[in-house]
């Protein structure tokens, strides 16, 4: 059968190019569709190796989990074992130590009686021990009572004594004339006037020496004694004065002025010794001020 061909005709050799070409891709196609082929078929042994890979390692790991679950269950079958003996453990410590705890209050029980005892002999025995000194309080306070009693009539003695004394003290003039209070001659008369508190007095014993000796707030220095005659010679030294009193007697009241009292001073020696007097000085209680 003839195909009528329109248009104009082809030249021979374009028809040949095409058909080269033709051939051309179809070898082209041939080759791709092998290689794709051969692609595939390598694509599906490494997807077979992967999937017994896989199933390997499904079968790895439920065995493992397989042995897993198995120790957990040995554990916990363990555990439990353990929490059984636990239980039986404390409910036999808990029986033990009631019994402990009942034992030792029984103990303590009979320590606390026993103690109670020995406090109740302890207590009647210092109340005895109370009672007996109680007693002989009672017969110390009589005893002192007693002693009180004659203190008492001691110092009612003393006290009359000591009026006595003061009523036989004598008042006689200084060497300044100046009328002066009571003399004591001895210890006790100036004991006596030491007493009543109307002036204030300050032992003397003074040597004879080069250096003034302080006595309150004056100083006094003995120059020269004579004991045959009883007689005896000082410097007396206040508010920076210098006063010789020379040849005076014993139980003269030696007199003088100071700068802040309205009355004199009275030394008044009571014995005279080999280079030493003893005596007393006198001030009054209420002074000037300066």
């Amino acid at each position: 059968m003839t195909i009528p061909v329109s248009g104009p005709t082809s030249p021979p050799g374009a028809s040949r190019t095409a058909v080269a070409v033709l051939y051309g891709i179809i070898i082209a196609l041939v080759g791709v569709s092998i290689y794709l082929f051969i692609q595939v078929d390598r694509m599906r042994g490494d997807l077979a190796t992967l999937r017994d890979s896989v199933q390997a390692e499904v079968t790895k790991v439920q065995e493992a989990s397989s042995l897993l679950g198995s120790a957990n269950q040995r554990n916990l079958d363990a555990l439990r074992e353990e929490l059984e003996n636990a239980k039986r453990n404390a409910d036999a410590a808990v029986g033990q130590a009631k019994t402990e705890a009942l034992r030792h209050a029984d103990q303590l029980s009979r320590q606390l009686e026993a103690e109670q005892k020995k406090q109740q002999q302890q207590v009647a025995s210092e109340l005895s021990a109370v009672k007996e000194a109680a007693g002989a309080a009672n017969t110390k306070i009589a005893d002192v009572s007693s002693e009180v009693g004659n203190v008492r009539t001691e110092v009612a003695a003393t006290k009359t004594e000591l009026q006595k004394t003061i009523a036989e003290l004598k008042t006689v003039k200084g060497d300044l004339g100046v009328q002066s209070g009571l003399v004591a001659t001895n210890g006790k008369e100036l004991s006596a006037l030491k007493s009543l508190g109307d002036r204030n007095y300050i032992d003397i014993k003074l040597g004879k020496t080069k250096q003034p000796q302080r006595f309150g707030d004056i100083a006094i220095r003995l120059t020269k004694t004579d004991a045959k005659k009883n007689k005896f010679t000082i410097v007396v030294i206040a508010d920076d004065k210098t006063v010789e009193k020379k040849d005076k007697n014993v139980n003269e009241p030696v007199q003088f002025y100071v700068a802040r009292a309205r009355i004199p001073y009275e030394i008044v020696v009571n014995t005279v010794g080999k280079d030493q007097i003893a005596g007393y000085l006198a001030t009054p209680k209420v002074q000037a001020s300066r």
